[in-house]
């Protein structure tokens, strides 16, 4: 039986419409309900696509339901064993999950002793060129979709990130880098890297570099929660050491440039992590540090939707739209005007169904 929302201000990637209704059919949204539908008075709240998150680490299946109380309906997961990524897919009534696997990262790098304990990590080890047409190899084998590189420095050299990046793009896998430096950045550029995550933190990507990478194709997902994050840890007096200027004034400079800005958190329960953002709740701590940083409230919320799902491959979501993916979010209040409405949730649908309710 159809389910139709009455009464809702829809948001339709500009702004929010007069209030109408939308329906839901089955798993997707569909333009008419036949007489037996069931009504739900959405009493002139704000219906936004749901949330997807660009960066997180799955921890077990309490992932799942973290983001999802907090209208987050897709996680894109950066790095996880493949075993727990198989028993976390395709789980009904929960956050739809894709992932990377394990990322890639260099025996030689901060990131690979960091992670030394941990079994998975060591399977993705590259040691050098030679070995990156296997390691994408396994990666394509496991149902990775797409391949995450940590480029660490030091670590790999340029060589190895070019080989990743080029074994990547031949089977079709979009390619993400984690660049935390400024060093790590222009390594990534220079490999044709798809999607940077994380904002240097030593020192700001500049107008002219924000240029080369806006013609190039090149996104990135700032992951700003994280990077205050580590800064709020390792130096909370504000002496010397890090700052997270460098990683606002980024995003400042890559927005100017064009460059499209998606919504990630990097949350995680990692032991080993400089920081854990929580789950689901840490997207809504991004969106705000996002309009901090520059962007207006309509263009952070597409960061979270329409041009997270673009561009990574979702095409089925990330709109409101007859025939996509009934993943919904109903918020009491307008977070065009504030974003920080986005917190604001009556309501949230997963593939039609509704799996939070008004509190």
């Amino acid at each position: 039986m159809a389910t139709v929302l009455r009464n809702v201000h829809v948001y339709d990637g500009d702004g929010f419409t007069d209030a109408r209704d939308v329906v839901i059919d089955g798993e997707v949204i569909a333009g008419d309900a036949g007489p037996d539908a069931d009504i739900v008075d959405g009493a002139g709240g704000f219906l936004v696509p749901g949330f997807i998150d660009c960066h997180i680490h799955l921890a077990g299946p309490h992932t799942q339901e973290l983001l999802m109380a907090a209208g987050v309906t897709t996680g894109l997961d950066m790095s996880s064993p493949a075993p727990l990524v198989k028993a976390m897919r395709g789980r009904a009534g929960v956050t739809d999950i894709r992932s990377a696997m394990m990322a890639m990262s260099s025996p030689a790098s901060a990131h690979a002793q960091r992670m030394k304990d941990i079994p998975a990590a060591q399977e993705s080890l590259v040691a050098g060129p030679a070995d990156a047409e296997a390691a994408v190899a396994r990666r394509v084998d496991q149902g990775a979709d797409y391949l995450k590189i940590v480029i660490d420095l030091p670590g790999f050299e340029q060589a190895d990130v070019d080989a990743l990046v080029a074994a990547a793009h031949a089977r079709g896998l979009r390619t993400v880098a984690h660049a935390s430096r400024s060093d790590a950045v222009a390594m990534a550029e220079t490999a044709g890297i798809d999607v940077l995550t994380h904002a240097p933190l030593d020192r700001p990507i500049d107008q002219a570099q924000a240029e080369r990478l806006a013609a190039a194709g090149t996104v990135i997902v700032p992951t700003l929660t994280m990077m205050k994050g580590i800064v709020d840890r390792v130096n909370p007096a504000g002496g010397p050491g890090p700052t997270y200027a460098p990683a606002r004034e980024s995003v400042r400079a890559l927005h100017a440039a064009g460059v499209p800005i998606l919504a990630g958190t990097d949350a995680n329960e990692t032991p080993a992590a400089p920081a854990s953002p929580p789950f689901g709740s840490s997207l809504h701590d991004e969106l705000a540090l996002l309009v901090e940083a520059g962007l207006t409230p309509v263009e952070a919320l597409r960061s979270a939707t329409s041009v997270a799902a673009e561009h990574f491959g979702l095409d089925d979501r990330g709109v409101i739209a007859p025939g996509l993916r009934a993943d919904l979010v109903l918020l009491s209040a307008d977070p065009t005007v504030d974003i920080t409405a986005t917190r604001s949730i009556r309501g949230v649908w997963l593939a039609g169904d509704r799996v939070v309710d008004e509190a």
